[in-house]
């Protein structure tokens, strides 16, 4: 696998971001570097056979061809994600699920020194990069995703709304990595629980937050 994980989140402050649309096309793999020389061996013997049982619960819609992952969208098209496993920007595309509520496929994105997950739209075919896994709130109106990495530096608690042409970035509160590791699960449809532990300490009582929904349609966040 070309990259892992670090961490999916972090204690909360807010750093709100209008709603905008975020999505873009599929791209084709241009090489700037050298091949990453366990890209071919991993992918055939771990990655791609592991992918092959996720593939099978919904085909006909998804299928690999070697290094591209073809999937189906509306109108009786189909797009393929190609992986490019070269230079330091190198990136890989990995069938996970089709998300049911979102019209979405859901795609891991390992990178060399990075990761994400590619949502690629049923009905128009457009790309949208996220940092954590999608999970919805009762309603199904909007999900949230929770992101944390020292390198490259990155924390975040997004909130994504469906809109026409696919999502929209409804909301984004900044998480500072550097001290403390936090988790984040729907109450209700309009409150979020944010549970943080020191990273050094994570036997220690760390912090609590919420974020609430007011009436306004802004997210607010209480707690210690």
């Amino acid at each position: 696998m070309l990259a892992r994980l670090i961490c999916l989140a972090v204690l909360l402050v807010s750093g709100i971001a209008a709603a905008q649309e975020i999505g873009e096309e599929a791209k084709a793999c241009v090489p700037d570097g050298a091949s990453n020389p366990t890209y071919e061996h991993e992918s055939r013997t771990v990655e791609w056979p592991q992918e092959a049982q996720r593939l099978r619960a919904d085909l006909p819609n998804v299928s690999r061809h070697g290094d591209r992952l073809r999937l189906a969208i509306d109108g009786g098209k189909a797009i393929d994600l190609q992986d490019c496993p070269y230079g330091n920007a190198g990136y890989q595309y990995l069938y996970e699920r089709y998300d049911d509520p979102g019209r979405f496929y859901v795609v891991r994105t390992p990178g060399l020194d990075d990761f994400a997950y590619t949502l690629v739209m049923k009905r128009t075919g457009r790309l949208f990069t996220v940092h954590g896994v999608p999970v919805w709130a009762s309603d199904k109106t909007r999900f949230l995703t929770v992101a944390c990495s020292l390198q490259p530096a990155r924390g975040t608690l997004s909130i994504f709304t469906p809109s026409d042409e696919g999502l929209a970035s409804e909301v984004e509160f900044e998480l500072p990595c550097a001290t403390e590791s936090c988790s984040a699960r729907w109450d209700f449809q309009s409150w979020i629980s944010i549970v943080c532990t020191p990273r050094d300490e994570p036997a220690k009582k760390g912090k609590e937050f919420v974020l609430m929904r007011g009436n306004d349609g802004k997210w607010n966040r209480f707690g210690r």
